[in-house]
């Protein structure tokens, strides 16, 4: 059934039926007598249950195919969970108030509707088959028979909730599993993209390649034959002169002899001749050998800057003073794995623990951590955190407190961490009921987000709340 407590119940136009007083199991319990011998409670006795009041009074009317039935509530709220319906049996439990009915006939309870609101509840029950009622209620039916009629509709209610249940579960499954179908589709198309890029991308970087050897060899072509048109340029004028001091030593001349003694004595005589001479004592080439070279050994893989001097010496400072802390721990920490041993490590373990809502391991986790490291505020601000839900409110004070002092200068990198922080201090400082001091908090994270408008809100129900306590004093 469905029901709707929103909109307005219509007016009934229908006079009103008075449901007659039925007897057994549907019948008046105001009026119901307790049992001779039972009329004092016992001393030490547990007081006994309160009896539901019926609701007599309704009106109805009904048409070839549905029935329009109004409920008065006297004041009562009624909700969706507080109405029963099946094919044959209505049931209205809003305590102390009762209403309890067995149909005159099979209903479709799935198509039916409810309204709640004035006051009433309209009820829209559909028939299954177009027929008039004689009555609302079955009449003349005995006690086991109003039973068995009840017992089935729950059993049936049951049943179709099961069945209801195990659909929704169907539903979910193939939801999920089109989802995960889809989400493969979606990444198998996604790798063949960036497949088919890498392969486009290969193409053209081969084809460049290739169209750069292509002109080295080009190249090396045209600088060869240059080569060889220069070297044959430069030996034409050698062999001209060669044939022409041939042809001066063949003709016996006492003259030339004497010109050509003379001529060898000069300068200029050994042109052809220095040039074979010098070719023939050319030295021989160096041989191969290996030289080594040692650098300077250092801690980093990058190269040794001046600008940088500062930061490493910083850096070797803080990791040796690491190392220290874990020595003089080195009997309470020696049953540790190594990774438990890494600051990093057990703030990742603690902010998991945190989420699956361990906040006690967290806690703990964050401890072993600060010990190992107590310069990091980010250990500080997520401790703090555990602290608001185990309500300790006065440590998450101090975590967050020593957090802020961590988180300086003011930088924007640091702007969420402390934005977090004085968020943090300020809920504890509230709680405590120390609204001053948690409202200066909240002002002084507005500062760095002004326009947050969840911490504005709350910091205006802080103010709200330093006034009224003002005003009551």
């Amino acid at each position: 059934m469905y029901v709707d407590d929103t909109s307005c119940v219509p007016p009934c136009s229908a006079e009103p039926e008075r449901c007659p007083r039925p007897s057994g199991p549907l019948g008046d319990y105001s009026s119901r007598r307790a049992p001779r011998g039972r009329g004092r409670e016992r001393p030490g006795a547990a007081p006994a249950a309160a009896m539901p009041v019926w609701l007599r009074e309704h009106s109805w009317r009904q048409s070839l195919s549905a029935v329009y039935l109004s409920l008065p509530l006297r004041g009562a709220r009624a909700t969706a969970a507080n109405i029963f319906c099946s094919e044959q049996y209505l049931k209205v439990s809003i305590p102390p108030f009762l209403f309890e009915a067995v149909l005159y006939a099979p209903i479709d309870d799935t198509n039916s509707t409810a309204k709640i609101g004035n006051g009433d509840i309209f009820f829209t029950l559909y028939k299954k088959e177009p027929a008039m009622w004689d009555s609302l209620t079955l009449a003349n039916a005995d006690k086991e028979k109003l039973q068995h009629l009840r017992e089935n509709a729950v059993l049936k209610a049951q049943e179709k909730a099961k069945e209801e249940t195990e659909a929704k579960k169907i539903t979910k499954q193939e939801n999920k599993k089109y989802a995960l179908e889809a989400t493969m589709k979606l990444e198998e198309a996604e790798r063949k993209r960036i497949e088919d890029l890498k392969e486009k991308e290969r193409q053209k970087v081969t084809k460049e390649l290739e169209l750069w050897k292509n002109q080295q060899k080009d190249g090396d072509k045209y600088k060869s034959i240059q080569a060889k048109e220069e070297l044959h340029q430069e030996k034409e004028p050698l062999k001209e002169r060669k044939n022409e001091k041939m042809s001066k030593t063949q003709i016996p001349n006492e003259g030339s002899s004497k010109t050509r003694l003379r001529s060898t004595r000069g300068r200029g005589s050994c042109s052809i001749f220095s040039q074979d001479l010098k070719e023939e004592q050319l030295p021989a080439p160096r041989a191969a050998a290996t030289i080594k070279v040692t650098f300077t050994p250092r801690v980093f893989p990058t190269a040794l800057r001046e600008s940088r001097v500062a930061e490493e010496e910083e850096w070797l400072h803080k990791q040796a003073e690491a190392r220290r802390i874990i020595n003089s721990d080195l009997s309470e920490l020696e049953d540790l794995k190594e990774e438990e041993k890494n600051p990093d490590w057990l703030k990742d373990k603690g902010n998991k623990m945190f989420a699956m809502g361990d906040y006690l391991g967290a806690v703990n986790a964050y401890n072993l951590a600060v010990r190992l490291n107590n310069k990091l505020p980010l250990l500080y601000l997520n401790r703090a955190a555990c602290h608001l839900k185990l309500r300790n409110l006065h440590k998450a004070i101090e975590d967050s407190s020593k957090a802020l002092e961590l988180l300086t200068p003011p930088v924007p990198d640091n702007e969420n961490a402390r934005l977090k922080a004085h968020v943090r201090r300020g809920t504890a400082f509230c709680q405590l009921e120390l609204y001053s001091e948690g409202l200066q908090d909240y002002e002084a994270a507005l500062k760095i987000d002004p326009k947050n408008k969840v911490i504005e809100e709350d910091a205006e129900k802080i103010r709200q709340l330093i006034q009224g306590t003002m005003q009551s004093s």
